[in-house]
């Protein structure tokens, strides 16, 4: 809630906001605290005091809706920042992915993952080389990619890093992002 940053910036204090919106400053308080509930037309009220949209007046008031921080393994060379939110349009998870894990000698049958689904992905910087079942497929930015996921399959990065725009079902997500 962001009410407390809004009445500052204004310049206002508690008992201002408070005679402006037809509320007592010492709910007023409470509200802004977090120590007492908001009803509607509280919020309506304070909402016009302020004139700001009841949108404007929710928002977060720090950054973690806003800012993306990456996740990264080290263990499987990948950094991942989650673009959609509590699952995307149709439980679709979009992420963005650094891969720095290198193809070099290849893979081995148990770094080959299988889950049900579909994976698509599109190569944004570098070159990736797709490993799906026996077939190795290079990919290089301004290509993509999509394929059965019940194929066993691996991504691995060609001679340097390389990042990656994926869209992956819950399945997908679930298996690569939470290793």
């Amino acid at each position: 809630m962001r009410i407390r940053s809004l009445r500052k910036t204004r310049g206002w204090s508690l008992d201002n906001l408070a005679e402006r919106a037809g509320i007592s400053p010492s709910q007023l308080s409470r509200i802004e605290t977090g120590h007492r509930r908001l009803s509607l037309d509280q919020l309506t009220a304070i909402s016009a005091a302020l004139g700001k949209s009841l949108d404007e007046l929710v928002e977060s008031a720090d950054d973690s809706d806003i800012v993306i921080r990456p996740d990264r393994d080290d263990s499987r060379g990948l950094t991942t920042w989650l673009l959609s939110k509590d699952n995307g349009p149709h439980g679709l998870t979009v992420a963005k992915m650094r891969i720095s894990d290198q193809a070099g000698g290849g893979v081995t049958p148990d770094d080959l993952g299988v889950h049900p689904g579909r994976d698509w992905f599109t190569v944004l910087s570098g070159t990736v080389v797709l490993y799906l079942g026996e077939r190795v497929i290079r990919i290089e930015a301004g290509q993509a990619a999509s394929f059965s996921t019940m194929t066993p399959h691996a991504i691995r990065s060609d001679r340097g890093p390389a990042e990656i725009l994926c869209i992956l079902d819950h399945n997908g997500e679930r298996s690569h992002l939470h290793h």
